[in-house]
């Protein structure tokens, strides 16, 4: 097969950042997704409807002539998020989700979430309304490996979370171990999962090969093989449950390569394309639309998009950089090539 086409795909995690730096990233989205969810941690914070309809503004003001693309936007819980406020976004209609972030679990996480016993309030409106969590799923206990935080969080956060609060609607973000993967098959049809290109297409020694690669970084860090072949099989399994996030993190240079670099890899200006790649090498191209343009739009309770994007088996070179907030950031596959291209 060297060509298809599907649904336009949305986003269901996605890092857009704000002023110049998401004018810079917002065109490489807006060519691809029709939708995505927006994650809310600025500096300061998205942690009101207020904030987050501000934002909102900002990033339709950023799509440029021609594009068409919609922001869903989320707010970032935080030990004082108030059930009144959970409401309010709710009623907005404009709002798709409460991110949760442990404290110092990522990139601007420094806001997030001590103690779950905190939110209760928050969580129970949730529950009621229909308001999904979207989990970021790591530990941040010193003496917990990195390799392990998500496997712990399962057993000790989300097993007692989703215990607690029967009927809350979670989205297990960026997954990137056979455990989550088996723990999602397994739970209640409104826990979902999104899965980025990356964990799809990349294990750990992607970090190390050749030397430390800063741009192959990201929180949570990718896993063994044995863990990106369960993703990529739970990706390809037609299960309504996995649907396509990017979690796209832009960052600048200087701040990838530093003695203290950033975590985050930046996929937006190829992301179709690489999750094409994914699947082709796993000979399951007609699985691709389910979970790209198919199944996040059915957990959301939103149409699927009525357009089509077509994508060519035509190899092409991925840029060296991209200018970036006065700066520039380095891509995934930078000066390498990328076996799918969109037409």
């Amino acid at each position: 097969m060297t060509t298809i086409s599907i649904r336009r795909p949305d986003d269901w995690h996605l890092h857009l950042r704000d002023g110049a730096a998401l004018k810079a990233v917002l065109p490489d989205t807006a060519a691809r997704f029709a939708r995505a969810i927006v994650m809310p941690n600025l500096r300061p914070p998205v942690t009101t409807t207020a904030l987050a309809l501000a934002y909102r503004q900002r990033i339709l003001q950023a799509i440029p002539a021609g594009m068409q693309f919609e922001p869903l936007m989320t707010l970032y819980l935080t030990d004082n998020t108030s059930a009144d406020e959970i409401v309010r976004a709710k009623e907005s209609g404009m709002i798709h989700g409460v991110k949760l972030y442990p404290a110092g679990a990522t990139t601007n996480s420094d806001s997030g979430v001590s103690n779950l016993g905190h939110c209760v309030k928050a969580l129970e409106v949730m529950e009621k309304v229909g308001l999904p969590l979207l989990v970021h799923a790591e530990v941040t206990d010193a003496h917990v490996d990195v390799f392990d935080r998500e496997k712990v969080f399962i057993d000790k956060i989300m097993r007692p979370l989703l215990q607690k609060f029967q009927g809350l609607k979670v989205v297990f973000e960026h997954i990137t171990t056979k455990d989550a993967a088996d723990f999602v098959i397994a739970a209640e049809d409104h826990i979902a999962a999104t899965i980025t290109a990356h964990h799809l297409l990349m294990n750990r020694n992607a970090m190390f090969t050749g030397g430390i690669r800063p741009h192959h970084y990201c929180l949570p860090v990718l896993k063994r093989e044995e863990h990106r072949q369960a993703l990529v099989n739970a990706a390809i399994s037609a299960n309504p449950k996995f649907f396509l996030g990017t979690d796209s993190a832009p960052h600048a240079r200087s701040a990838k390569e530093s003695s203290c670099g950033c975590a985050g890899m930046y996929t937006a200006h190829a992301a179709i394309e690489l999750y094409a790649e994914a699947f082709d090498a796993a000979n399951a191209l007609d699985k691709l639309e389910g979970f790209a343009s198919i199944y996040g739009a059915n957990f959301y309770g939103l149409p699927v998009n009525e357009t089509n994007i077509t994508l060519q088996k035509t190899a092409w070179t991925v840029p060296e950089s991209i200018p970036y907030d006065g700066d520039v950031l380095v891509p995934l596959r930078a000066g390498q090539s990328i076996a799918w291209k969109l037409a």
